[in-house]
């Protein structure tokens, strides 16, 4: 007699951001991918170590999407010192918040930000032999004022339809981030909100929850990512699988001078707490947690060839595609 499986809850997308970044950092996100966690990865083409990560991801079957990066190391395309507004006197990106300061300053060129995103797919192509599963951002760029206007429009003009909607809920309720990580998840929601026209507009889709923010390096857990996707659940029809993305960092951690995008690798890279999100995700304890939950865990580019059920309308906290 066949035994009924139950229908999942949640379709869970696990997605190692930074692939390409070093030779360390990916020989960790390979091996949480062979361990049935990580489900999906973001591609650095302007990481250090972005063609042996193309090859791994081709060996293994990765599905493998771009993170488009507009804030760190060297540009793809053919910006120069000077003559860009994405790059200082030394020819690198602006940095996380330099990027951020420089926009809102109103000093960034947006025809240079389109001309940047295009080489990257383009870089993308050529590593990869193929358009990306989905393209998201790089330390979020992508959802920033004017930035996601012209990143929807790329996007749309080469014919990829999934991005990222770092949208997550009640991350600015969780007491144990420190203040200044809770400020930037809260600003990038801010952002996410009002991306969610433009991307719109432009047929992007997007899972329907976001989880990451609030699970970053030493705070991922077991528990952690279970309570958030409770929250993200919170409302939601018992009839509705909802989908969602985790977004990880795992990896060994890199040694300088190894790694990085042209400067060598940041703090971030080299800390213990890539160590920790790898061993959490590879960890049986994490897929015994989540299977309790009714998650099943699922690649991206299955959402991606697989349109969505006709359904009742999520709540509007959630914004869905």
């Amino acid at each position: 007699m066949a035994v009924a499986v139950a229908r999942p809850r949640v379709r869970l997308v696990v997605t190692a951001d930074d692939f390409g970044y070093c030779p360390r950092r990916d020989e960790g996100i390979v091996e949480a991918f062979l361990a049935g966690t990580v489900t999906s990865v973001s591609l650095l083409v302007n990481g250090a170590a972005a063609e042996s990560a193309a090859g791994l991801a081709r060996t293994h079957g990765i599905p493998t999407g771009l993170h488009a990066n507009l804030s760190e190391g060297c540009p793809v395309g053919p910006a120069r010192p000077g003559a860009s507004s994405l790059l200082g006197p030394k020819g690198f990106f602006l940095g996380k918040m330099g990027f951020r300061e420089a926009l809102a300053a109103g000093v960034v060129a947006l025809p240079q930000v389109r001309e940047e995103l295009e080489a990257q797919l383009s870089r993308f192509r050529e590593l990869m032999g193929r358009n990306p599963t989905h393209v998201d951002g790089h330390q979020h760029v992508h959802v920033l004022p004017g930035v996601c206007q012209v990143f929807a429009e790329a996007l749309q003009a080469c014919g990829v339809c999934f991005t990222r909607l770092p949208l997550e809920r009640g991350v600015g309720g969780c007491p144990w981030l420190e203040a200044a990580a809770r400020a930037f998840a809260c600003a990038v929601e801010r952002d996410a909100r009002a991306a969610v026209v433009p991307f719109s507009r432009h047929g992007l889709r997007w899972t329907d929850a976001f989880l990451g923010l609030s699970t970053c390096g030493r705070h991922m857990s077991p528990h952690r990512v279970s309570g958030a996707l409770a929250r993200a659940l919170e409302g939601i029809p018992e009839d509705h699988v909802l989908t969602a993305e985790l977004m990880a960092h795992p990896g060994y951690p890199s040694v300088p001078p190894a790694g990085g995008c042209g400067e060598g690798p940041d703090a971030f890279s080299c800390s213990w707490e890539r160590l920790h999100e790898l061993r959490v995700l590879t960890a049986p304890t994490l897929r015994a947690r989540l299977a309790q939950d009714g998650v099943q865990l699922c690649p991206l580019d299955d959402l991606v060839t697989k349109r969505p059920e006709k359904r009742a309308p999520l709540s509007l906290e959630h914004t869905p595609p």
